[in-house]
């Protein structure tokens, strides 16, 4: 494995990390949907002002699509990540809207080492998405796995 620059040791508990934006598009959400979930408000300007959503909104999945790259962007993909035990939760909290702009960060809540895997630390995050005007819209906490410099070296 190459030298990457996110081992286990270098989350620190309380610490937040930017995610960056995400500017969404029209195109992206019909896309996504078109292959994922072709519900109307996703599919459909005009379906999507009709509904409760009020415009074409991005599909709940998407919006974990999204929130997965900006992740992978941000720190994932120079990390030592061994992948995760699963999601404790996700909140759709707003609509995600043609033409919003995602913002994001990650706080690190706790973190510790593996007892049967010590070359192995698991790193419990919760993340949040907010559009332009600083709403919340996502939220999600997970645990990560994430190697040891030692072990990665």
């Amino acid at each position: 494995m190459t030298a990457k620059t996110w081992a286990y040791e270098d989350f620190v508990e309380g610490a937040s990390l930017d995610l960056g934006t995400k500017e969404v598009n029209a195109a992206e959400i019909i896309a996504f949907a078109s292959e994922f979930d072709a519900q109307p408000m996703h599919l459909d300007e005009a379906a999507g002002k009709a509904s409760i959503l009020g415009g074409l909104s991005a599909s709940g999945w998407h919006t974990c699509a999204m929130f997965m790259r900006m992740l992978c962007d941000a720190f994932l993909l120079d990390s030592t990540s061994q992948g995760s035990p699963g999601i404790e939760h996700v909140k759709w909290k707003k609509p995600v809207l043609a033409g919003d702009t995602l913002s994001g960060t990650v706080t690190v809540l706790a973190k510790r080492q593996s007892k049967s895997r010590p070359q192995l630390g698991l790193v419990t995050m919760r993340s949040e998405l907010f559009n332009q005007r600083g709403e919340s819209v996502f939220e999600l906490e997970n645990t990560g796995m994430f190697l040891t410099r030692e072990a990665a070296a």
